[in-house]
This record gives C-alpha cells, sequence and structure tokens, in this order.
C-alpha cells in the first residue's frame, strides 16, 4: 500500500521579501516617492497657471511655442517635446525596471509573477470594460477606453508620502511591481493602437540603430558620451517612424543587463537606473505633467466630466474599475492556486492598495492625448477626467489606509528593528544561530549593567545620598 502523498503547504502571496530585493525597492520607491511630490507640485502648478486669467495665455503661448530641426521632422512645441522626448526617458527606467523584474526580482519566478501579472491585466481590462459600458450605453465614443487602464506609481507614492502612511514593504514591492507590468502593457497598447501611419525607412532605421545599442553593450562599450547621441538619433527615427517615439526608451532600457557577473556589485542596469531615475522622476515627468495638466476648470466643466460618457467613463473606469480589477484579479490568483494571503495582511489592505492604484496620472494623460488628437476641447475634459478621477481614488485610498494605519506602523517598525545593531534587521537573522547568539550576550551585558545599577544605588541609599 502506497504512503499517503504528504500536502505541500499552503504558498504565501504579499509575504515578506529577501533582503537584497527590499533593499532594491526601498531604493527606487525613495526616489520615485520624491519625483511624486514634484508630480504633485508640477500638476498644482500647471493648474493655476492655466486658469489664473492673468496668466493664462502665457501658459498657452509657451505650451505651443515650436522649436527644434524642421528638415528632420522634429519642429515641435513644448508640450509635444515634453510628451514625446521627456517621457522617453520615463519609459527608458520602466524598461530597465522590467528588465529587472523578469531577469532578478519577482517576475523572474513564473509562481511569483502569476499574482502581479494578473492583477495587473486585470487592473488594465476591467476599466477598459468599464469606460466601454458606459460610453456604448451613453451613446459615447469608444476612442478612450485606454486612458483609465494606467496606474502612475509616483503619484500614488506622493499621495502616501503626504498622508504619512508606511505600507509594509511586501504592498510597496507589490505596488511597484504592479505599476512595472502596467507600464509594459500601456506601452503595447500605445504601439498598437495608437499607430496611424508608419513610415517603413524610418521604422528600419530605428530598428538598425537598436540593433547597434544592443551590440555596443554586449562588446561592453561604455561611455554616456557613445551611448546618449545613439540613443538621440534612434528616438528620432522611431518618432518619424510613426511609432510612438516613447518605445524607443523602453526598447533601449529592456536591452540593458540586469544580472551581475562575477567581481560586479551592481548589474549596468541596476546602476544606469539608478543615475537616470532622479532625471525622470524630478525632472521629465514633472515637466511633462506641468504642460498636459494644464487644463480649464469652471463649475460647467467640472459638471460636465460626470455626464458626458467619454470622460464618466475615465472617472469611474479609474475609481471602480482599477480596484475592481485588481482586487478581484489578486483573490481569484490566491483562490484558484491555493495560495494564502500572509498572516500579517488582510484582505481589506489588498483592497486599499487596489483603490490607490486608481492613480492614473502620467501615462493616462498621454494616451488621452492620443485617443482624443485634433479634438481640443474633448481632450481637455478627458485629462480633466483623469485628474478628478485620480484625485477620488486617492481620497478613497486616503480613508481605507489611514483605518490601518497602526498596523502598517507595527509592521513596518518590526521589518526595521535592529537590536544587535549589524545593520541588517532582525526579522532576516531569526533562523541564523549566531544572530541568536549574539543577542543573548547582548541581553546578558544589559541584565549586567541593570544589577551594577541596582547595586550603586542601593549603596547610596545605605549612605543616605
Amino acid at each position: 500500500m502506497a504512503a499517503p502523498r504528504t500536502p505541500h503547504p499552503a504558498r504565501k502571496v504579499l509575504g515578506r521579501l529577501s533582503l537584497p530585493e527590499r533593499t532594491v525597492v526601498a531604493d527606487a520607491l525613495r526616489t520615485e516617492t520624491v519625483g511624486g511630490l514634484l508630480l504633485l507640485v508640477a500638476a498644482v502648478a500647471a493648474l493655476l497657471w492655466a486658469n489664473i486669467p492673468a496668466l493664462r495665455s502665457s501658459y498657452e503661448s509657451l505650451s505651443h511655442l515650436h522649436f527644434g530641426p524642421g528638415a528632420l521632422g522634429l519642429h515641435l512645441s513644448v508640450a509635444h517635446w515634453a510628451a514625446d522626448g521627456l517621457l522617453a526617458v520615463f519609459f527608458f527606467v520602466a524598461g530597465i525596471e522590467l528588465k529587472r523584474e523578469l531577469v532578478a526580482g519577482d517576475l523572474r519566478d513564473p509562481r511569483a509573477a502569476v499574482l502581479p501579472v494578473v492583477a495587473a491585466l486585470c487592473g488594465m481590462a476591467v476599466p477598459a470594460l468599464v469606460y466601454t459600458f458606459t460610453n456604448l450605453t451613453g451613446g459615447g465614443s469608444l476612442q478612450g477606453w485606454a486612458v483609465p487602464t494606467a496606474t502612475d506609481i509616483a503619484f500614488a507614492l506622493a499621495v502616501l508620502a503626504v498622508i504619512g502612511t508606511s505600507l509594509p514593504s511586501a504592498l510597496r514591492a507589490f505596488l511597484l511591481t504592479l505599476a512595472v507590468v502596467d507600464d509594459l502593457i500601456a506601452i503595447l497598447i500605445i504601439a498598437v493602437f495608437f499607430t496611424d501611419r508608419i513610415d517603413f525607412p524610418a521604422l528600419g532605421g530605428a530598428a538598425a540603430g537598436l540593433v547597434v545599442f544592443w551590440l555596443l553593450l554586449r562588446k561592453g562599450v561604455r561611455g554616456w558620451y557613445v551611448y546618449v547621441p545613439l540613443g538621440a538619433v534612434i528616438w528620432a527615427l522611431m518618432y518619424n517612424s510613426g511609432v510612438h517615439a516613447t518605445i524607443a526608451g523602453v526598447a533601449m532600457g529592456l536591452m540593458l543587463r540586469c544580472t551581475t557577473r562575477e567581481g560586479e556589485e551592481h548589474a549596468p542596469g541596476e546602476r544606469i537606473a539608478h543615475l537616470v531615475r532622479p532625471l525622470s522622476a524630478g525632472l521629465a515627468v514633472p515637466l511633462f505633467a506641468l504642460f498636459s495638466a494644464g487644463v480649464k476648470v469652471s463649475g460647467g466643466a467640472l459638471v460636465d466630466v460626470f455626464t458626458r460618457p467619454e470622460t464618466l467613463g475615465v472617472v469611474l473606469g479609474l475609481v471602480l474599475g482599477k480596484t475592481l480589477g485588481i482586487f478581484g484579479g489578486t483573490w481569484l490568483t490566491a483562490r484558484f492556486t491555493r495560495a494564502s494571503l500572509s498572516e500579517d495582511l488582510a484582505w481589506a489592505d489588498v483592497f486599499a492598495v487596489a483603490t490607490l492604484a486608481g492613480i492614473g496620472f502620467t501615462v493616462s494623460l498621454l494616451i488621452g492625448e492620443l485617443a482624443f488628437d485634433g479634438q481640443p476641447v474633448l481632450t481637455d475634459e478627458v485629462k480633466a477626467s483623469v485628474l478628478i478621477g485620480s484625485l477620488l481614488a486617492a481620497l478613497c485610498a486616503t480613508v481605507l489606509l489611514k483605518l490601518r494605519n497602526a498596523k502598517y506602523r507595527g509592521l513596518c517598525a518590526e521589518e526595521e528593528r535592529d537590536e544587535d545593531q549589524d545593520g541588517i534587521p532582525d526579522v532576516y537573522e531569526e533562523d541564523d544561530p549566531a544572530y541568536h547568539l549574539r543577542m543573548a550576550r547582548i541581553y546578558e551585558d544589559k541584565a549586567a549593567e541593570h544589577r551594577r545599577l541596582a547595586a550603586e544605588k542601593a549603596e547610596a541609599a545605605r549612605h543616605g545620598l
């Protein structure tokens, strides 16, 4: 008679990160948080600049100011340079982050990758369905179905910083991985659905440039003075090909090596991302927001957001679609893979993070411009709906996260606890016998110090001191 098979223990989802992964995630999120705060400032500045009567004309004049070499097809407006040029830097970093996740992060393990990938897919599909349903029943246009599908990680982290909530590292990593997969799908949507014409010679030139870029990386050629001019040429050719120029950024990011070799402390991709991420989060994205979020806001315009199907679909997609999609995708994945949620967390935490992911600022604004190109009034209204939907999602997430803030503070304190002061949080050493020996010595020293102080106090009392 065969022995009964021992069942495998249930796999945990959203459990504690490994120490190296925790360090990488913390570094990325720190920069994104600062960039998110700058993004908030830029968005507010754009709204004020575009709505104060005395300043409005200067905002419009600067946004539509054209410069650049016309002979190369690059005589573009300031707003256009921000959307097509500066966002290429943002997508370059997104490409590196995706590559790192695929080869060294959570997406490397197919079993671990299932959760964020399914959650991201559902978090993009459900908002698109909500938008589509709203517009089919309301007689609106389906052009903007992709607008509410994106999550803005920087804006989400800025909200966390403003409201003073410290999410445990597992939830922050989940949010970051969601955003990485989200960015990849958004790039594919832009490439497939928002390419009206293709100039094959220019596209071939961009492809040839990418091959040269890859060969130089393979040969180990170093020097920004080689790659920056080459990257600019690839970007220009991609722009003139008719494919959105930001695709060049993500393609180059995906080519960088994100695994370490013998003698290397950091992989080239990780090192370059560390250098470029502040430029992306601190300059490129805020400037894009400054020239994209400046929409005219009035009482009538705000009413129109909730009565026009295109704009109502965006708001509902961000606030309801994102939340239900990400939460539902996460719950279903755990249910059908027989995984269990980490004992430190509750499903209410996943729901709150899903609500926070409804903040869809940067990429949503970009897709809104592409979807309604040539319709300036509707473009501005859709941008306003992105701002309102993101604001509503932020407010809902604030309420939900504040309800659990005491729990989060306790989890974060436990993650940071380092009683033996060796620079490694104690939770990562609890299975190490050497750690327990060090802790025993620390407690012995503390007990000895306590006995010494008690003896001195008793001696002083005997002498009436």
